[in-house]
């Protein structure tokens, strides 16, 4: 499950990277790019780096970052698909909400779960 979630979280990162690439280049749309781009590259930091937590409260920390970058992701994406024009980009975007939505699910599953282990 670990390597899966470090793929999932790395592979949600550049796909969401490969979706701001084809987002105008307006003042406008730099701004939640720049910062979707960092939210979303941040949950698969985040992520990997909760596999070498020196403890069970800095593991759930670094997975409680892994949650809140997630929802942040999430949050820009529908902002951006509701401020997106281009048609052709709506499934990707639909995609990716519902990619961050999954995350953070199995995030906070996974916080649950530590905190009473």
């Amino acid at each position: 499950m670990k390597l899966e979630m470090q793929h999932r979280t790395k592979q949600f990162a550049i796909d969401v990277w490969r979706l701001c690439a084809k987002l105008p280049h307006t003042r406008e749309f730099n701004a939640f790019v720049n910062q979707l781009i960092r939210c979303s590259s941040s949950v698969a930091a985040n992520y990997r780096a909760s596999g070498r937590a020196k403890s069970k409260a800095d593991f759930i920390n670094k997975l409680k970052i892994v949650e809140e970058e997630g929802d942040e992701s999430q949050f820009f994406l529908e902002v951006i698909d509701e401020i997106n024009t281009n048609h052709e980009l709506i499934p990707e975007i639909k995609r990716l909400i519902k990619e961050a939505d999954e995350l953070v699910a199995i995030i906070v599953a996974s916080i649950k779960t530590s905190r009473f282990q």
